[in-house]
């Protein structure tokens, strides 16, 4: 592997397009900290997810869902846009990316400065609570202090629905609204940029290749191998921050 020939490459080809569609994975945040979730230091290594089903279900699953969530805020919390994250914001604002499809639910993409409306999230958002009843939001700081006096977080203030994070749990059915936007801008790119998948969790993984079919060409930026980095254009494996940042001139 040249890096410096891939990254050229990888320039060469940002700089001809005229629509990107921008994938993002959990590779591009575990260089802001965050653990991949599916890594070997992540936290399916050390516990099982919870089902959405068990969550709705039962009392102790919702309490052992939330323990888990706020013993990771202090990592979610310090977790800052790293230069991966910047080079697809300097992309959004040239213009050159009209969307940023991503898997993570760390919000790390809108605090680099891209719109929210600019942002599908196909995975949902764990920097805040939503109720399953009536949708309404909910801030994470006041349900966590009245997780820490009760051991419980309370219903939904607007309802009285149960509370969760705004994520997409296993069994959990995928957001229709977020999931044709991704469709759509899937379609209108010309240029189709994985960064930091691991191109295995469908139906989320399937958007690379409709983009290749569709005619765009499909860029992958990993560090590891991908299922589908035989049908690609360009494999880069290197660091995100590295790769894209060098193709880019962001530092």
């Amino acid at each position: 592997m040249d890096a410096a020939r891939d990254i050229a490459a990888l320039r060469r080809l940002i700089d001809a397009a005229r629509r990107i569609a921008v994938f993002t994975g959990a590779g591009i945040s575990t260089e802001s900290g965050i653990p991949d979730f599916r890594g070997p230091n992540g936290t399916w290594a050390r516990m099982k997810p919870i089902m959405f089903q068990d969550f709705v279900a039962s009392a102790a699953a919702r309490r052992e869902a939330w323990r888990r969530r706020f013993e990771a805020e202090p990592v979610m919390a310090a977790a800052q846009p790293n230069r991966g994250h910047r080079a697809v914001a300097l992309m959004v604002r040239q213009g050159r990316a009209g969307a940023v499809i991503t898997q993570n639910i760390d919000g790390l993409h809108q605090a680099s400065g891209i719109p929210e409306e600019q942002v599908i999230e196909l995975h949902g958002n764990s920097t805040y609570a939503a109720c399953l009843d009536c949708g309404a939001r909910h801030e994470l700081a006041p349900l966590r202090a009245a997780f820490d006096a009760a051991g419980v977080v309370p219903g939904c203030a607007a309802c009285g629905g149960l509370l969760k994070t705004a994520t997409v749990s296993f069994g959990q059915a995928m957001p229709e609204a977020p999931m044709r936007r991704a469709q759509e801008a899937t379609l209108a790119a010309d240029l189709f940029l994985v960064l930091g998948s691991s191109l295995v969790v469908y139906p989320a993984a399937g958007f690379p290749e409709i983009a290749k079919r569709a005619g765009a060409r499909l860029v992958i930026v990993n560090n590891d191998p991908t299922p589908l980095d035989g049908i690609a254009d360009l494999v880069v494996h290197a660091p995100i921050g590295d790769a894209l940042g060098g193709a880019t001139g962001t530092n």
